[in-house]
């Protein structure tokens, strides 16, 4: 079986080609958000505690000396309000892209992690289980993203990666401390 059009065009940037530098893709969940019942789920908001993990969770990747080419955001409000509060400390505009709402999978991820430019770095802010599917199906590895965490992967060719690191909200909080008021 050949490779779907997402692998492929990975496979056509310096990260896919074997021997060139590896980009790496970024997964961020939302942070905390309203119940479910107190809005339909595409309007959820953040919660103050899910607005705190969504600055920290930036704030940490800044301190960290993490940059982005490209963020892409699911339309969810949750999500995308965890986006543009993390890309105020990383220096970048959210781009909201549908298929992060619903049901992502790894062939997709691929194909934004090849959109990543210049910077070989890409981060999607989305939901579960999606991501956890993405770093599984990718490194093998077994994530349990909680609510404001992230996962980074270094992508060698177009079916395997490395899990860098996956962190949660609390580590995110000390880690944001270097670069700024803490939440």
């Amino acid at each position: 079986m050949g490779r779907s059009a997402p692998a492929r065009r990975f496979a056509r940037t310096p990260a896919g080609r074997s021997g060139g530098v590896a980009a790496q893709l970024w997964l961020l969940r939302h942070g905390e958000a309203e119940p479910h019942d107190a809005a339909p789920d595409p309007d959820r908001r953040l919660t103050e505690r899910g607005e705190a993990q969504s600055r920290d969770a930036g704030r940490a990747l800044a301190a960290l000396g993490i940059t982005f080419g490209l963020v892409f955001t699911s339309p969810k409000v949750r999500a995308r309000e965890t986006a543009v509060l993390a890309c105020e400390a990383l220096g970048n505009e959210p781009v909201v892209h549908p298929p992060l709402g619903a049901g992502l999978d790894t062939h997709e991820a691929l194909a934004l992690a090849a959109a990543g430019g210049a910077e070989g770095r890409t981060l999607l802010v989305g939901h579960e289980p999606d991501l956890s599917q993405v770093v599984h199906e990718l490194t093998g590895a077994r994530a349990q993203f909680k609510k404001g965490g992230i996962a980074g992967m270094s992508l060698r060719n177009t079916t395997r990666g490395e899990l860098l690191v996956l962190l949660r909200p609390r580590e995110l909080r000390v880690l944001g401390d270097r670069h700024g008021t803490a939440s």
